[in-house]
């Protein structure tokens, strides 16, 4: 899994509505028009992220947010989550992974990551889904700060289209290996990390 953190901090990146990020950036946490009781998906990945926005043109999708969240709260997540499907050899069996995925607040999901173009490569990008119990964490506790940017994502994605990948790669936030505590790796279908790897 790979992330932009620091030693306390993790980066996240969410895209939405007009209304919904100017909200968020107003408060410093996700606010009406947001709703609590909906599961809301947050990715460590910043061209995962493009990929599913379309580069911030997808309806609802209008605005990137960087979220900074604390490392603890993160962690938390991981610990409580189950994968979105049944996965063999990460759990003991599909019963098992049904009654864990029926006791926990959180997802996780595993997609080709991309690349500038977002062509997908042949590692997997996690996208983690916050429900319950999650979400509250998450926007009570959890976030540090909350970042607008739209305007950013919008240069990378002009960069590209004028055939300047190696440009654009060069602005990338930089995205290094995670290192996912041993206990919960199982858990997540996370394979061992590699401290130092970078995009």
């Amino acid at each position: 899994m790979r992330a932009g953190f620091t030693d306390q901090t993790i980066t996240v990146y969410q895209a939405y509505s007009r209304e919904i990020a100017d909200a968020a950036v107003e408060s410093q946490t996700f606010a009406a028009p947001f709703k609590r009781e909906r599961m809301t998906w947050i990715k460590p990945s910043f061209l995962w992220m493009m990929y599913r926005s379309g580069w911030a043109a997808k309806p609802g999708q209008e605005r990137v947010l960087e979220i900074q969240l604390t490392r603890d709260g993160f962690e938390w997540a991981l610990a409580h989550a189950a994968l979105s499907s049944y996965e063999p050899g990460t759990y003991a069996s599909e019963r098992h992974w049904a009654e864990r995925k029926n006791a926990s607040p959180v997802r996780i999901q595993w997609d080709p990551d991309r690349s500038p173009t977002l062509a997908p490569l042949n590692r997997r990008a996690i996208q983690i889904g916050l429900s319950g119990e999650a979400v509250d964490r998450y926007l009570d506790q959890w976030i540090t700060r909350i970042t607008d940017i739209t305007t950013f994502a919008t240069r990378i994605h002009g960069l590209v289209s004028s055939g300047r990948v190696d440009a654009a790669q060069e602005e990338l936030p930089i995205e290094r290996v995670y290192p996912v505590p041993a206990p919960v790796l199982g858990l997540i279908g996370a394979s061992d990390p590699q401290p130092g790897e970078v995009r």
